[in-house]
């Protein structure tokens, strides 16, 4: 199976926002952050489409994401997650007194994930932060 190493940054964008203003249960917001902007080209070296999963795996964690042609390419390697659930799970929870977990340019492996889905909000809480 290919794998890419990339740089992941995550933030905040505009349909982030609009999302949000749906619910943070909403369709509208989980198709706003469960997403990865990919270079083209990067696409391209992976075998896969845009609206494919892929899986992106740092040192934190892993999610499966909906892939999307990155509106701001070229930028081979860097790849871009919007703040949400879905991106907190693969950011470093480190704030080094700031406050703040590191969000830009964290090392990253992403792969194609076709036979997996995106979890939905619920599973994604069920399955990540669920207490016992």
């Amino acid at each position: 199976m290919p794998k890419l190493k990339v740089s992941l940054l995550t933030g905040r964008t505009v349909d982030q926002g609009v999302g949000k203003e749906h619910g943070k249960l909403s369709e509208e917001y989980q198709e706003s952050v469960a997403i990865c902007h990919m270079d083209p080209e990067d696409i391209k070296s992976l075998g896969i489409r845009e609206n494919e999963n892929v899986k992106i795996i740092t040192n934190f964690g892993s999610v499966v994401l909906r892939l999307v042609k990155s509106p701001t390419a070229p930028h081979p390697k860097i790849v871009f997650i919007p703040y949400g659930p879905w991106a907190s799970l693969v950011m470093n929870p480190e704030t080094h007194g700031t406050g703040m977990p590191s969000l830009k340019g964290i090392p990253a492996e992403i792969e194609p994930a076709l036979e997996e889905r995106v979890s939905s909000m619920l599973d994604l809480l069920e399955e990540h932060y669920k207490r016992e």
